[in-house]
């Protein structure tokens, strides 16, 4: 439920970030150790330097990236650990907006995607294997909407290797032989999908 959990969270996410990708179907676009094009030009300006390829990006970076623009926004140091992890991955992977709001939905806060008292209250009261069973499958219900209804259909056993593996780390049961190494699936890395706009409700799923 602090910072100190952050090392051991980014050696999770960077086994499933791989190198440098630009594949046309993915909406994520260029990525690079699983920082964005858009992500790596906007926190370059925000410091003051000039826009650079993310094929360059150096790991001092990529560790403030992380940190900053997914780790504090999403509130991970303010989570119990297991749920600090799955909600850092999905942020990662999925945007921080949308990762507040399926936590939200998971510990029965309102879902407004802000990070605010009455969520922190909510994830500190929640039981809290039920709160990662309901979140893991509201990410599920997801990830296979995003499969059918956007043509991303190629890339749903990555991500669900990517979610099961995050099950087994945080000790879901049914989920203990998950192989260690990572699983790509069908592609050679696994797509990111670009946050929520600002305001925007999370998608339903079925």
């Amino acid at each position: 439920m602090a910072k100190e959990n952050l090392p051991d969270s980014m050696r999770f996410i960077m086994k499933w970030e791989g190198g440098f990708v630009h594949d046309p179907d993915d909406r994520g676009g260029r990525t690079n150790k699983g920082v964005t094009q858009k992500v790596y030009n906007s926190w370059r300006s925000r410091n003051g330097q000039p826009a650079r390829d993310v094929k360059e990006i150096g790991d001092e970076e990529v560790q403030a990236i992380y940190e900053g623009n997914y780790w504090t926004p999403a509130g991970c140091d303010l989570l119990r650990r297991k749920l600090d992890l799955a909600q850092f991955d999905t942020a990662v992977n999925m945007g921080t907006g949308r990762a507040v709001r399926i936590l939200q939905e998971a510990v029965g806060a309102g879902v407004d995607g802000q990070f605010g008292p009455s969520t922190k209250s909510a994830c500190d009261a929640c039981d809290l294997g039920t709160a990662l069973i309901r979140y893991t499958q509201i990410r599920e219900g997801l990830y296979k909407r995003f499969a059918q209804a956007l043509g991303q259909a190629k890339f749903l056993k990555g991500w669900m290797n990517r979610l099961n593996d995050l099950r087994r780390e945080i000790g879901l049961p049914g989920f203990e032989r998950v192989p260690e190494e990572p699983d790509f699936g069908d592609t050679a890395y696994i797509a990111r999908i670009p946050d929520l706009p600002e305001g925007a409700q999370l998608e339903r799923w079925d």
